[in-house]
């Protein structure tokens, strides 16, 4: 058995990163979502895209952990946090899609342990719903959308609003509930796009004080498909 990390092509970090993503982000026919249409509510939101997100179960000898996923393309390129695969196994985690559906890591892309990312691809049997990646980070007040599976609870959907950006934009900073299990879930915009994966909250916070990664920092390590 190989270690999840270890299938990675490698990490950079936010120096080398910045150096080249005015020439490497949204190239790819899997990164931007095409034109904007309209806004959508939030019932319209949880109904088109839910089927795109997951629960992750991964194991690595004592090392257990519970989260989330979303797929960014039609066939299976995945994204999540680090910290849910880290320590674990591949070959033991289980995807487990929102029609019950259970399946395997094929291959991981890149990861990083630092900025807190993975990216993957799913053993899939067939083309799967996916999220189109926004093409431009979100502006403080925005309305935002998270589904993930907060303490296991498959496919919840939660909202709220950007609070700030942080980090450089690096880190959104959102009220939206995030919860234990939630790591790895998507933020989406109101037109339907990721903007972000959800990450962390500050539990004995009343100020609901949460956290997505920039979606943007992983656009120049998404292949090229």
């Amino acid at each position: 058995s190989t270690q999840i990390e270890e299938q990675s092509s490698g990490r950079r970090g936010r120096a080398e990163r910045s150096r080249t993503d005015n020439n490497s982000r949204g190239t790819s026919s899997v990164v931007d979502s095409p034109k904007r249409g309209k806004e959508m509510s939030a019932s319209e939101i949880f109904e088109k895209y839910a089927p795109a997100v997951f629960k992750i179960h991964a194991v690595g000898g004592y090392t257990s952990s519970q989260g989330s996923g979303f797929f960014i393309s039609s066939d299976g390129v995945a994204v999540s946090n680090y910290h849910v695969f880290e320590g674990t196994t591949k070959g033991y985690e289980q995807i487990i899609l929102n029609d019950g559906t259970v399946c395997k890591v094929e291959q991981v892309y890149h990861y990083s342990k630092e900025e807190d990312f993975i990216i993957f691809k799913v053993a899939l049997s067939s083309k799967i719903r996916y999220i189109p990646i926004a093409a431009s980070s979100p502006k403080v007040g925005e309305k935002v959308f998270t589904i993930g599976s907060p303490r296991g609870l498959d496919n919840t959907l939660s909202s709220g609003e950007v609070s700030q950006l942080r980090d450089n934009g690096d880190v959104i900073q959102i009220n939206a509930p995030v919860d234990h299990g939630s790591s790895g879930g998507v933020l989406l915009n109101a037109y339907g796009e990721a903007i972000g994966i959800t990450s962390a909250g500050i539990d004995d916070s009343p100020a609901n004080l949460n956290f997505a990664i920039n979606i943007s920092i992983l656009k120049p390590y998404i292949p090229r498909l």
